[in-house]
């Protein structure tokens, strides 16, 4: 693999018009099958008290990937939200991701979950198809960690995102996809988020409990192990089996 370093990222348009991402570009890949990873992770004023533990658990997937047998067909995209979305990196391979380059979370405003939700499936989503289209085989997981239902979007609902869900599959773009909510500190909103996972369409929701070092470690765990268990399941022509939490 050549060292690849900005100048091989391409930005993209996701396929209904709503957001921006960027990612390797197909020319620069040397496997022939990748499984994208999108990790969202809520940034909004209510996740103050453990930003630092949330940026500690987007670290260990990070490096606990590096260690998959699978490690050179993964691509791996981080996104935070409030108000508004930020993309930290694009799809990047592993070997272009510097886990010690990212900078401390500084938690303000509102929550765009709607909002950061279909971005993450859509860029997952969208970028399947261009590779497909190149004869790369492809397969997604997106995780989206959150302590709060939605109060701030814009362009997105649970129904849009359901739709992107559905007819990624109807329309073959991608072999398979796990959507993956992950409910920190969630005692006040579970039932909501749980509706949530249901009128969005999304694969599973996780509820972690109490946002302290132990249980948050538990995440990256977790994570980290489906990242893996998705993408040796890809070629089989469906998703790799649900773990427990």
């Amino acid at each position: 693999m050549p060292r690849m370093n900005e100048t091989d990222m391409q930005t993209l348009s996701t396929n209904n018009g709503h957001f921006q991402f960027s990612a390797v570009r197909p020319d620069r890949l040397q496997a022939s099958e990748y499984t994208l990873v999108n990790i969202v992770i809520d940034n909004t004023g209510s996740v103050m008290g453990f930003s630092s533990e949330l940026l500690a658990t987007l670290k260990a997937i990070v490096e606990s990937c590096r260690s998959s047998a699978r490690a050179d067909n993964l691509m791996i995209r981080v996104t935070t939200f409030n108000q508004k979305l930020t993309e930290v990196h694009g799809f990047k391979l592993l070997g272009m991701i510097d886990s010690g380059s990212y900078s401390k979370f500084k938690p303000y405003g509102a929550t765009a979950l709607y909002d950061a939700t279909e971005d993450g499936v859509s860029a997952v989503v969208t970028y399947a198809n261009d590779l497909q289209d190149q004869d790369f085989d492809v397969n997604g997981i997106v995780f989206i960690l959150t302590d709060g239902m939605d109060n701030a979007s814009v362009l997105a609902s649970p129904a849009s995102i359901a739709t992107q869900v559905r007819q990624a599959m109807q329309d073959e773009v991608i072999e398979s996809l796990q959507t993956i909510l992950i409910g920190v500190d969630d005692a006040h909103c579970r039932s909501e988020l749980e509706a949530f996972k249901d009128e969005a369409e999304l694969s599973e929701y996780i509820s972690v409990g109490d946002a302290n070092a132990s249980n948050l470690a538990k995440v990256a765990l977790f994570v980290s192990q489906s990242i893996g268990v998705q993408s040796q399941a890809l070629g089989s022509g469906g998703g790799g089996a649900s773990l427990s939490f």
